[in-house]
């Protein structure tokens, strides 16, 4: 039963994670192109979504919960252990790359003169961490279908 729960919130920890970055990802295409003070104004939108670390600490210990239960499946523990290696890589991307442009713009409310390539910065590595959770979302996929099936 502890295994269901933990291989349950981390799905679902993953899927939420997901749905954040893949939001991001989605509208990179309309926001690349605004000038600067529309995209300043919309980047505003953004706050308060530093809260999204409690998922991310939920996903990676749920991960973990659940690659420890797995240790004798192994199509279930390389799934899970994809996932968490995803999601460290998404946090390696965001912390080497999103953060400090939030920073050099101090979250977007001040006009540094290399503001574009912050942008690109921001946008790109937020493209990136979707990727990296789609992956960590599909290797779930696998996992509980691999399961299911033992």
């Amino acid at each position: 039963m502890t295994y269901d729960v933990a291989f349950f919130i981390a799905l679902l920890a993953t899927a939420i994670a997901f749905g954040g970055a893949l939001a991001h990802a989605l509208e990179l295409p309309n926001k690349m192109h605004m000038p600067q003070a529309d995209y300043f104004t919309v980047q505003q939108v953004y706050r308060g979504w530093n809260r999204i670390a409690f998922v991310l600490a939920v996903q990676l210990f749920s991960l973990i919960g659940t690659a420890v239960f797995a240790r004798r499946e192994p199509y279930v523990l390389a799934g899970a252990v994809l996932a968490i290696v995803c999601l460290l890589c998404a946090q390696a991307v965001f912390w080497i790359f999103t953060f400090p442009a939030n920073v050099a713009t101090a979250n977007w409310t001040t006009v540094p003169d290399n503001w574009e390539s912050l942008r690109n910065s921001w946008e790109y590595s937020h493209l990136a961490g979707a990727a990296f959770q789609l992956i960590a979302m599909s290797a779930l996929a696998f996992a509980a279908l691999a399961r299911a099936r033992s």
